[in-house]
């Protein structure tokens, strides 16, 4: 059974991840997408926070492998209780 998507695989995939601008945020944000991207490098994380300082901006680019790997890793980043939004 596949499951259509626009997306060829493997194909370069950033994905951006909005929080509380926490001391950990961050860190956390590359554990959860390590489990997913094993091989993901130190360049591949980059984060801007918010005007006022209050949220942060985490983006990952990677390769991603299939469509499978993006949605276990967009549900397993979105029940993280300090995301506030996933692009």
């Amino acid at each position: 059974m596949s499951e259509e998507t626009l997306l060829e695989f493997p194909c370069q995939f950033p994905i951006k991840i909005m929080g509380d601008n926490s001391a950990d945020f961050e860190n956390e944000i590359v554990v959860i997408v390590r489990k997913h991207v094993p091989q993901l490098g130190e360049a591949a994380v980059k984060s801007k926070p918010s005007r006022t300082g209050k949220y942060l901006s985490v983006t990952v680019t990677f390769t991603a492998e299939s469509k499978v790997q993006l949605d276990n890793l967009y549900r397993e980043v979105n029940s993280h209780p300090q995301v506030k939004m996933v692009l």
